[in-house]
Parts: C-alpha cells; structure tokens; sequence
C-alpha cells in the first residue's frame, strides 16, 4: 500500500479532527515521498507549496578560552513569512555537511511547508569526528537562531547528532533555546554503541539483547577519532590520511595515499580497515576503555531523566550503524513529560528507507509519528520574554 493511500486513510480518521492535524499527515507524508526519491502526489502539492528562498551565511558563537567561532549555514525561508516557525536540522556524520543532497532535500521539504529552516554545519562531525565540540556548536547554534527568530527553536538531529543535540540540550546554557528536539537513529550510550561495533551485541533494557553485524563504518570511525591507539606516533598523520580517504568514500584518494605509505604502514591501514581482525578488535577494546570518560560526555545517558525539553525519538530497526535498541533506553529513561513520541520503523535503516517492503500499518505509524513532529514545528509559540 502506497503512501498516497495512507494519506486517504489518514484524511478519513482525523475528518472529525482539526485540520492543523490533517495538514500535518499530509506534509508528513509529502516530505516522506520526498525522502523516498518519490514523486509528490499532486492531491498533496497545496500542503508544501510555500515558495522559499535560501541563503549561505556565517555567524559566529563563543568558544574556548574567549574566542569565538565561526559557523557557515544555510537558511531556508518561506517567502513572505519572516515570523515562520524555527527549526534547525542537524546534518549526520558526512563529509559533505550541509550540501549533503539528502539533508538539502529534506530541509527545502520542510520549509515548503512554512517552516523556517536552519542547517548550520559541524565541522568535527563533517571530518568523521564525534566529540564535544560539536555539543558546544550545536547549542550555541540553537541560541542564535533562537535569538535571531524570537523565540525557542526545534532541533532535528540525524544519527550521532542527534545524540549531542540531546546533551546540549540538558545543559543549562542552551535548554530555554530548544523548544523540542527530534533524535533520528540516535545514540544513547557512545561507549555502548563502541562495545558493539566490535561485539555485534547491544543489550536491551528488557535484558534481551539485539545482535546485527555492525557496519564497518563505525569502527572505523572510531579508529579515525583516536588513530594514536592504534599505530605507532610516527605513523599516525599518514594512516589518517588513508583513513579519512577511505570514509569519504574517496577511492582515487585512498589509492593515492595508500601507495605513497611504507610498506609497513600499509600493513598497518590494511589491518585497521579488517575490523573484524583479532589485533584490531583487541585494540578497539583497550581503546574504548581508554576514552570512557569522553564517550560518557557524548552520551545522553545520566541526563535525560532530568530533561525537560520535549523529545521525539525515530530509530530504524535494522539501523547496523547505531543499533535500534539505543532509542529503547532513552525511551526508559525519559520523563513522561518530556517523551511526546518514540517509534523503532522497519520502514527506514539508519536515516535511510529500507529496500524491503513494510506492510501499510508501519507506514502509517511512520507518517502518523512525523505529523506529530510537523504539528510541534509549526505550532505557534509565544516569543522570548528575554533573548537566549
């Protein structure tokens, strides 16, 4: 059953309803096609026609010891509507940042349908690097925007952003700046998600356990972060060339930097990239005890029963990248109040569509949890009484 026919069905149950909620389905499934790499039904055109114009800016936050920080972004503005809802849409763990072609997609959908829409760009997460810097830019983003719309803005936040996006938002300095957050495919424990990069094994709050082989690019993303663990000092800015070619999906750069290696060092990058190989799983090991501490800091987990950010969560159920069961323990640990909406879809992987077909009950609980987020974007708020 297509997505056309659920919008049907969903336009019959809510015809004694509001039609804020009808609108809703119905961009929820309009933007749904659009992320499918389908085209929009023309019965759903009118929910997503607001013209828009978009613009490359800069602004810069604070950062470390005084100084500030400069953050290139991209906004995206419904034409003729400068007091639009604000949302901030955080790109995942990909070299190409904000001009990534799925996040441009799925922000220009989103802003068709009135919604004033900002990606601003990580840096670190851009380079493949998941760690507290991109925390600070995050919630230091979220009060700008805020600041710049007058009022508390929603975050979406894709695969490990999603998961700093909930840390910024615990802390003090950035929480009135978020008016909800949306956590797609996120993590909720990061040393939990590097125990099962090299296990295969994610355990349940239940006490059951998820087993799903791992993605290779996990574990190389950690290896990438923390390259010093894992070949000789001498050898470490080469290796990471290699390694950063090899996660940008940059063959030609792979080989280049791959041949002009000692052979030693090409025996070391060919070791790391098998991460199912004993010397590495070893050393993956000894390298996630090593940087507890600091997989703690980029970890949800021991903040969220104190939140009180309204959270959404979407987790795919095959996700072999940061597995499903990570949004099951923030949906434990979440208060009530706070959890609006937690859905685990075989519709979608990681932040993608799966191939398979999921039957039209999963589709619609996936446009049904994407309408409640829509109604949260665009629900009218009251502005700041005081500047973020």
């Amino acid at each position: 059953m297509s997505f056309f026919v659920i919008v049907l069905a969903a336009a019959a149950v809510f015809a004694f309803a509001s039609w804020p909620a009808v609108r809703a389905h119905m961009q929820a499934v309009a933007i749904l096609k659009v992320l499918g790499g389908q085209p929009v039904p023309a019965l759903l055109a009118p929910v997503m026609a607001a013209p828009l114009t978009t613009e490359d800016l800069t602004f810069s936050v604070p950062a470390d010891g005084g100084s500030t920080q400069s953050v290139r972004a991209r906004e995206y503005l419904p034409s003729g509507n400068a007091n639009a809802p604000a949302l901030i849409v955080l790109h995942g763990v990909h070299h190409l940042g904000i001009d990534e072609p799925r996040l441009e997609a799925f922000a220009t959908s989103i802003a068709n349908c009135g919604v004033r829409v900002l990606t601003p760009e990580l840096p670190d997460i851009k380079d493949y690097h998941v760690d507290a810097g991109s925390v600070r830019t995050i919630g230091e983003s979220a009060k700008w925007f805020a600041a710049r719309t007058g009022a508390p803005v929603g975050v979406v936040g894709l695969s490990f952003s999603g998961g700093l996006a909930l840390v910024a938002a615990s802390e003090p300095a950035y929480r009135d700046a978020f008016r909800f957050v949306l956590a797609v495919g996120a993590q909720d424990s990061m040393g939990r998600v590097a125990e099962y990069y090299r296990t295969g094994v994610d355990p349940r709050p239940n006490g059951s356990v998820e087993e799903l082989k791992p993605h290779q690019y996990g574990p190389l993303v950690l290896e990438y972060e923390y390259v010093e663990d894992f070949v000789p000092p001498a050898d470490v800015a080469a290796i990471r060339t290699v390694l950063r070619a090899h996660l940008y999906e940059d063959k030609a750069a792979e080989r280049t930097t791959m041949a002009a290696l000692t052979p030693a060092q090409q025996a070391e990058a060919k070791e790391l990239m098998d991460t199912k190989s004993g010397k590495t799983q070893a050393l993956l090991a000894a390298s996630n005890e090593r940087h507890a501490a600091e997989l703690a800091a980029l970890s949800p987990h021991g903040r969220l029963e104190t939140l009180n950010v309204p959270v959404y969560l979407l987790h795919g159920e095959a996700d072999n990248i940061i597995p499903s069961a990570e949004t099951l323990w923030m949906e434990t640990e979440l208060p009530r109040s706070t959890l609006k909406a937690a859905l685990v879809s075989p519709v979608i992987s990681h932040i993608d569509f799966e191939s398979s077909q999921p039957t039209a009950l999963d589709q619609w609980r996936l446009v049904h949890f994407f309408a409640q987020v829509m109604e949260a974007a665009e629900r009218p708020v009251d502005p700041y009484r005081s500047a973020p």
